[in-house]
């Protein structure tokens, strides 16, 4: 049978007395008001410090990115915590010196941890603040700030190593030179990237918006983003397609922002013309051309032109004499048609001109520059030109050349 036994105050307190004097008890008692001490320091920090401090950025005359700004300070606040548990550590009574130390690594490697992560959104907020800058896609500083962040996460790396084995970070520092042969393989790649962005930047090679073209990766179209290891770049087919940047400086490209800040694009298209369709002008054909009010003037001059010419040679009406032919003539309606059209830029190269004949026909080549660089515009235009050209060929007494196909060989075979 269990009765239960009296237990007097006296006892309770002399029980009570007995734990609190294990140095285990006092130990803990200590620490769990460390912990709670920076607990609290960390919310006034955060709650009070930080609300007060992004109240008066808000009401800063200049334009401040207070999210941003929030966000590395409230990074930093954690710091706070850290400190007092470092520098509180050693009264924490009982406790051995070899977990005290081991507390103050701890914390040093997450002051460390928290600082670097707070400098990497820094980075970011000058490259956000920089993208604003009406310049700025044509010096871009993405590959730079991204080199910034290697930097700062390289040197943590090493404080926090060099906090948790309690040693200089310059005994770690002096190793690093016999790892410089490892180092240059693994950062391999981000050395080739910091030199070809560096060339890129300084020799303005490349800008964000620019159109190029790099047929060894598929690549053409719009840049889109110049990073460190990498260029983006958005397909016309909207596809995207990523080219490490030292491949830019190692290998050609084609960049199109020239012809863009001209204001002008070439149009370089041949019309094949058969060589049997070749002839001279009689008569009749002279007066056929007549028709053509653009080509009168072209026609009298070059019609004085023959006959002086022929005067003083002696070649009138002989084999040797000199003749109009229905190629020249219309060489100069398509070179006077180019000249009346708005859409063709009047102040750049105008030409009208044959190539070497081959087998697929007599080229004559137009070479001549739209007035506008919007795609669709300068393919409409390019393509009224040729739908003229086309339509008025037979005109003139001219074939183009093409191979023969079904519906040719099925007219021969009906004939």
């Amino acid at each position: 049978m269990i009765t239960n036994l009296p237990v007097s105050n006296d006892s309770i307190s002399t029980l009570t007395r007995g734990y609190v004097t294990e140095p285990w008890m006092q130990g803990g008692l200590a620490f769990l008001l460390l912990i709670l001490f920076a607990w609290g320091a960390n919310w006034v920090a955060k709650r009070i410090v930080l609300r007060l401090l992004l109240r008066l950025l808000g009401q800063l005359p200049f334009h401040v990115e207070a999210k941003h700004i929030g966000a590395i300070v409230a990074r930093l606040s954690n710091i706070v915590p850290a400190l007092i548990i470092q520098g509180g550590i050693g009264a924490v009574p009982h406790l051995p010196v070899e977990a005290a130390t081991f507390v103050r690594s701890l914390c040093t490697a997450f002051i460390v941890l928290t600082i670097a992560v707070a400098l990497n959104g820094f980075l970011a907020l000058l490259n956000d603040l920089y993208q604003r800058r009406p310049d700025a896609a044509h010096r871009p500083i993405k590959g730079y700030v991204q080199l910034g962040k290697l930097l700062v996460y390289a040197a943590a790396a090493i404080l926090i190593i060099a906090a948790l084995m309690d040693q200089s970070p310059l005994l770690l520092l002096s190793g690093l030179g016999a790892m410089a042969a490892v180092l240059m393989l693994v950062f391999k790649d981000t050395i080739l990237s910091l030199v070809a962005s560096v060339q890129i930047g300084s020799n303005d090679m490349m800008r964000v918006g620019d159109w190029i073209e790099m047929p060894q990766f598929n690549a053409n179209g719009d840049v889109i983003d110049i990073a460190l290891h990498t260029v983006k770049v958005q397909n016309f087919d909207k596809t995207i397609t990523t080219i490490p940047t030292h491949r830019l400086i190692s290998e050609s490209f084609r960049n199109w922002r020239g012809m863009a800040e001209s204001g002008g694009r070439r149009i370089m298209r041949s019309l094949m013309i058969d060589q049997g369709s070749v002839r001279f002008l009689d008569e009749d054909d002279m007066d056929s051309m007549g028709r053509f009010s653009v080509l009168r003037p072209y026609l009298q001059s070059k019609q004085r032109e023959i006959e002086q010419w022929n005067a003083e040679h002696g070649a009138h009406g002989t084999i040797n004499g000199r003749r109009l032919t229905n190629i020249g003539t219309f060489r100069a309606y398509v070179l006077v048609y180019l000249q009346s059209r708005r859409d063709i830029a009047q102040d750049k190269t105008l030409l009208v001109r044959q190539l070497a004949p081959s087998e697929n026909g007599l080229p004559l080549e137009i070479y001549a520059f739209a007035n506008s660089t919007i795609w669709a515009e300068y393919e409409g235009a390019q393509a009224d030109i040729f739908d003229h050209l086309l339509a008025i060929l037979p005109e003139f007494g001219l074939r183009l050349f093409q191979r023969p196909a079904g519906a040719d060989l099925a007219a021969m075979t009906a004939a």
